[in-house]
């Protein structure tokens, strides 16, 4: 009952991002860039009225979409393997106190990589200064990596990455380091951490201890200032890398449709499933729609991150000239919602507040 006035706003929030993500789609470059140079412009609408004109193709979607249903349905109605489904949960959660090393690793990693290569965040955006775009990603990388001045770092990183996305709109693709440093900040450096290890010699009665200025002054009150928000943390990544998919979905591929069927020809996709390349885009940016709305809405969290990890894989490692590196914090961060789940101001939420009432309703003695 508390989260229905919630939900109300999610759903007005959700139209709001999609409209704003159609309205970028002219403005950010697409992800299907990085393999296909060039392509013919094709027109949006005739695009998608050719495409779904076709019987076939509606027959597939439509199919599609009413299996999808049933077996949600299905699965809410059943419950089937309710023991399997609590351990792998169980399993998850217990992963929690390594979880700000895998967002590290997930951020880090791939502004190393982006350092070396010479791109700001993403492949697409070269700078008018690489010097600096290098120090600054083998830089905050690195740090990031060693989990020194963790919060600061990120927060240095999330304002770059703004900065830059108000100059040049390409970086909306590298939109999953907005959850992924803001996450970082709320959740600090973790263990195993340069910073764990320095906050364990300034907590102790150590020679450090007597000439740091730095950690009763300063980290510790800010650590409990942060404290009552590192619950959000699961809401920030799903929301972020929804945000995420809907764009993929949405700009890059059904509102991008020349890209798009050029690399459905490229790499002759039509060969490995043998249906139209209307087919194949409308499919793919649907699904990727989707996932991105299940991850905005926090429903069946732990098995849309399943799905993102499962499309990244086939997307992004079957195209052999994808720069994978630069998709890292994508991979990283699907992977840190199966140790989170939805949290807060989820559909999965509400599903499991629902369950614990209907338990509570089932075990409670009859009234007389």
């Amino acid at each position: 009952m508390k989260q229905r006035p919630f939900a109300a706003q999610f759903v007005s929030f959700t139209a709001v991002v999609v409209v704003a993500i159609v309205a970028a789609t002219g403005r950010a470059s697409a992800h299907v860039k990085y393999v296909t140079p060039g392509s013919e412009p094709v027109e949006v609408v005739q695009f998608l009225l050719t495409a779904l004109s076709d019987p076939f193709t509606l027959a597939v979607l439509g199919i599609g979409g009413v299996t999808v249903g049933a077996l949600v349905a299905l699965y809410l109605h059943l419950r089937p393997a309710r023991r399997d489904v609590a351990v792998f949960r169980e399993t998850m959660a217990s992963y929690d106190d390594l979880l700000p090393w895998l967002l590290r690793l997930s951020v880090g990693l791939p502004l190393v990589g982006a350092g070396f290569a010479g791109y700001f965040f993403s492949p697409l955006v070269q700078t008018a200064i690489p010097t600096f775009t290098r120090l600054f990603g083998i830089g905050v990388g690195f740090l990031l990596l060693f989990g020194f001045g963790t919060r600061l770092v990120a927060t240095v990183g999330l304002l770059s990455y703004l900065v830059g996305l108000a100059f040049e709109p390409a970086l909306f693709l590298a939109f999953e380091y907005v959850p992924g440093f803001l996450a970082i900040a709320l959740l600090g450096g973790g263990r195993p951490s340069a910073d764990h290890l320095v906050a364990r010699l300034a907590a102790d009665d150590t020679l450090y201890s007597r000439i740091d200025p730095f950690y009763r002054a300063v980290a510790v009150p800010f650590v409990r200032r942060v404290e009552p928000y590192t619950s959000l943390v699961p809401v920030v990544l799903r929301v972020g890398l929804g945000i995420s998919f809907i764009y993929l979905g949405i700009a890059q591929k059904l509102m991008n449709p020349g890209d798009a069927l050029a690399v459905v020809a490229k790499y002759d996709l039509t060969a490995v499933v043998p249906v139209a390349p209307e087919l194949w885009i409308v499919g793919a940016g649907l699904t990727e729609v989707l996932v991105g709305v299940a991850l905005l809405f926090g429903a069946f969290t732990r098995g849309a991150a399943a799905i993102s990890f499962l499309l990244f894989t086939t997307t992004l490692f079957g195209l052999p000239d994808d720069p994978v590196l630069a998709h890292i914090s994508l991979f990283g961060l699907v992977s840190a919602l199966l140790v989170t789940g939805s949290g807060a101001f989820s559909v999965d939420a509400w599903l499991h507040e629902t369950d614990e009432s209907q338990k509570h309703e089932d075990t409670a003695p009859s009234g007389t």
